[in-house]
């Protein structure tokens, strides 16, 4: 039996939590993004990053690389299978599912580095890609055909990115050194339309085991770290969607569902 000193302690961890998460959620509905930090400690990312760095493995197929060095990578869930649980770390499954809906899931997973001296930087941009089953099917909820790695991909409607979340898990410290992300914060509300004010413009930085959530149409950019530096920029990035089915026949090259425990 609980002690009543106990219970008042659960009961107010708990309540605190849930007035986080609805920060967070608050936050997510009006900048398009928040970060949740400490989620992942210090021993977990190094699993983490040592099981990764195993599967990804010059020559596979998704695994981009320069020079020797890798610098991304497409088709995780292929390349580690492990990843499709290994998010499942409290509280992001309960704030997916408070942000998505109960039927949210898993679609796509990717990865990316910056490694020394073999940086890399991106313009401002959305994300607005997805990667399904069949990118030719007639529609117009979808355009722009591609294959990336081997895989279908398809720009997807804005009602569709509407509905999807990004979680950024953080394997290394980002700083101002090692190419950190810049955002503006709002600009999901415009929709697929660019909305560059980089006035209002504001960099990301994180701690290893941070998770960033991010809507796909938020207005952002990545620069590359600074010359001569030996820092690492390792994001392992999961999309989450809010249903399993999409219009007009297409489907989602993977769908993981969120609320299914592991192992199950």
């Amino acid at each position: 039996m609980l002690t009543t000193r106990t219970h008042e302690k659960r009961e107010m961890t708990t309540s605190t939590s849930k007035e986080t998460d609805s920060g967070v959620i608050s936050q997510i509905e009006r900048d398009g993004f928040a970060t949740l930090p400490d989620v992942f400690d210090p021993v977990e990312v190094d699993a983490i990053t040592t099981e990764l760095t195993q599967a990804l493995v010059i020559g596979r197929p998704g695994v981009l690389e320069q020079a020797g060095r890798i610098y991304a990578a497409r088709n995780i869930l292929q390349l580690w299978p492990k990843v499709a649980d290994v998010w499942r770390r409290p509280p992001l499954p309960e704030i997916l599912r408070e942000v998505l809906g109960p039927d949210f899931g898993l679609v796509r997973v990717l990865f990316f580095d910056k490694p020394p001296e073999q940086s890399w930087s991106l313009p401002w941009h959305k994300d607005l890609t997805i990667a399904v089953r069949n990118n030719r099917l007639p529609s117009r909820q979808f355009e722009h055909p591609t294959t990336k790695s081997g895989v279908p991909h398809v720009e997807a409607s804005q009602a569709v990115l509407e509905g999807m979340l990004t979680a950024r898990i953080h394997l290394d410290d980002v700083t101002e050194e090692n190419g950190p992300m810049k955002v503006i914060p709002g600009s999901h509300l415009t929709g697929k339309v660019s909305s560059i004010d980089e006035s209002k413009c504001r960099t990301v930085l994180a701690q290893r085991g941070d998770v960033l959530l991010i809507r796909p149409l938020v207005e952002h950019n990545s620069v590359p770290s600074r010359s001569g530096s030996l820092q690492h920029r390792r994001i392992l990035h999961l999309e989450f969607a809010n249903s399993p089915d999409l219009p007009d026949g297409y489907e989602w090259h993977d769908y993981v569902p969120g609320c299914t425990p592991p192992n199950s």
